[in-house]
């Protein structure tokens, strides 16, 4: 049998528990033996074990936290008081930092947006450089077409013009063009407007004269031709006259000048041009 023990020896708020023993009951209930007086009479031992259930303190939790949280903002308070006095312009050096990095932040940002202009400036440049040079090769192709133009008008004008001077048979000019197979087509213009009523009859031939082996070389009508004794262009016009053909030059050969020789009714003539390619150019 249990027993409550509200004794006054016991602690305060706390609840004893006695162990006794608990008659038997069932079939054996009315088997009891007896029990001799003298041990019935015998007063009840104070038992060894007690059961102490003590009642909770939420409190003391909430106690203890307050208190770790104070301690540790007191060592923050004091790691920040010894740092400023170790270091009394810490406060100014940390804003000075903080500005530095806000100009540096704005450096880089003007930076970026320069490197990008920069960028832009080329690209314009280049495109403006591409549009100029093509306006450049346009104007110089009109140039020479002008002057190809007032060549042409000058050369008519001298011809059938009433104040243009008069002049017997003469080599206007002689042109050279690259053809395949490393001959070279030529075109030379013959006038006369001296007398205009008669016929010029006569042969061409030229030579080109320039470099070869590091020597000054002409190659003569036959070589040109590759003719011994090659007979000369013949020519037969009243005003003037277009005459082509095609030569070959040596491969080792730099042509520079050309001589040209008229031979007809009249005196020889003999004139020198430079090396001309077709299309108002010069070289070899």
């Amino acid at each position: 049998m249990a027993e409550i023990d509200s004794s006054p020896s016991g602690l305060p708020g706390t609840l004893a528990y006695t162990i006794g023993l608990t008659p038997l009951r069932g079939p054996c209930a009315g088997r009891q033996r007896s029990v001799p007086s003298s041990i019935m009479n015998q007063p009840t031992p104070t038992p060894r074990f007690q059961v102490v259930q003590r009642t909770s303190r939420p409190f003391l939790r909430w106690a203890w936290a307050v208190l770790i949280v104070l301690w540790l903002a007191s060592l923050l308070g004091v790691w920040l008081l010894a740092s400023r006095a170790a270091v009394p312009g810490l406060g100014d050096l940390e804003a000075a930092l903080k500005q530095s990095r806000q100009v540096q932040a704005s450096q880089l940002r003007e930076l970026e947006a320069l490197k990008q202009r920069q960028i832009n400036l080329m690209v314009s440049d280049k495109i403006s450089r591409a549009a100029n040079n093509e306006i450049q090769a346009s104007l110089a192709e009109r140039d020479e077409q002008i002057a190809a133009l007032r060549a042409d008008v000058a050369f008519y004008e001298r011809l059938v013009g009433a104040t243009g001077p008069r002049k017997s048979l003469d080599a206007h000019s002689i042109e050279f063009s690259p053809e395949a197979g490393g001959s070279w087509s030529y075109t030379a213009v013959l006038t006369q407007n001296l007398n205009r009523g008669a016929i010029s009859q006569g042969q061409l031939r030229f030579s080109v004269e320039g470099v070869r082996a590091g020597k000054l070389t002409t190659v003569g009508w036959d070589e040109l031709h590759q003719l011994p004794k090659a007979p000369g262009q013949p020519y037969s016009f009243r005003y003037f006259q277009q005459l082509g053909g095609s030569v070959i030059l040596p491969q080792d050969f730099t042509p520079q000048r050309v001589r040209v020789s008229l031979t007809g009714d009249g005196a020889p003539v003999s004139q020198v041009f430079d090396w001309k390619l077709a299309g108002n150019g010069t070289g070899g």
